[in-house]
């Protein structure tokens, strides 16, 4: 018997879970997204990609600025939902709105919890170093990603995986789990266990403050700075050109072998950087305003010699 399904999401993450629900054939009664953001040339509002999703599945599409007044409670009620599914939604959701469905709030969380309870998981698990992760269906209740986890299946993270590679991945193999999870609800055989109470951690948003580069850091630390944040934000650093500097985002990079003074050129062909510890090589680099370049093509460009000192 398919569900009367409420889906919360936002962004491309959400999306594989959304299309993998109705070719389950579960009915999505509803979907909440986050309301449209500037962005593009001219920064025209642009729908969120789960916004697009259901508006190409004819659903209706909400999009409260908050969900803590009575009015969004009431129409939330109104949805009769036998449960709603929650996929890198945005908004908080409040209790009234957590105990509305008849199963409850299912949500999507990529890290093996309690490990990385929070907004940003997959970035902070690659920038830690971390080898594994896991994608997990865990019944949502007021704390910040607390509640009892149902389903979950470990990933391994490759060794030169960055987090948009990894959440692509992710994205796929957990639509695939949380539609497991709605088969277990309907049969009724959907058991969720506490989370362990060791191994806590939180995984914050990102803050600009920790895109940025610093070259006196192990080049391996750097490495997974990179590896964290492509691409998007994106790591990035100062490169001189001319008399002035420009800032590039560094996409990807691997350790090499050299020392010097921390953010010195050691080397252009292959362009490798002297850190606190070892050397970066950049092979994967992006100008302001143009397309991501690997080394050799950015250097055309760029013009950058041996002993000049990125910032």
């Amino acid at each position: 018997m398919a569900l009367r399904v409420v889906f919360m999401g936002t962004p491309d993450f959400a999306v594989p879970t959304l299309t993998k629900i109705i070719e389950a054939g579960h009915e999505v009664v509803a979907v909440y997204t986050r309301q449209p953001q500037p962005g593009g040339r001219g920064m025209a509002e642009q729908p969120s990609p789960v916004h697009e999703a259901a508006r190409a599945h004819a659903i209706t599409i909400v999009m409260p600025r908050t969900l803590k007044i009575p009015a969004a409670e009431t129409l939330f009620a109104a949805h009769a939902a036998d449960i709603a599914v929650v996929v890198a939604y945005g908004l908080i959701l409040p209790q009234a709105i957590l105990d509305a469905p008849r199963h409850g709030c299912l949500n999507l969380h990529a890290s093996a919890l309690p490990r990385w309870r929070g907004a940003a998981p997959i970035e902070r698990a690659v920038m830690a170093g971390d080898t594994a992760t896991a994608i997990m269906a865990m019944r949502m209740e007021a704390g910040l990603d607390t509640g009892p986890v149902c389903l979950s299946e470990s990933v391994a993270i490759g060794a030169d995986e960055t987090a948009g590679e990894l959440r692509a991945r992710l994205a796929q193999s957990g639509a695939a789990l949380m539609v497991r999870a709605l088969r277990h609800v309907e049969e009724g055989t959907l058991h969720c266990s506490p989370q362990p109470e060791a191994g806590i951690t939180y995984a914050a948003k990102i803050g600009k403050g920790e895109t940025r580069l610093d070259w006196n850091f192990p080049a391996e630390t750097l490495r997974n700075q990179v590896r964290g944040l492509s691409p998007f934000p994106g790591a990035w650093c100062e490169v001189p050109r001319g008399t002035a500097t420009e800032r590039v985002k560094i996409l990807r990079a691997r350790r090499a072998e050299g020392a010097g003074r921390p953010g010195t050129i050691l080397g252009t062909d292959p362009l490798v950087i002297a850190c606190g510890a070892d050397a970066l090589e950049l092979t994967e680099l992006q100008r302001a305003g143009k397309k991501p370049a690997l080394a050799a093509e950015f250097l055309r460009g760029a013009r950058l010699v041996e002993g000049a000192v990125l910032d």
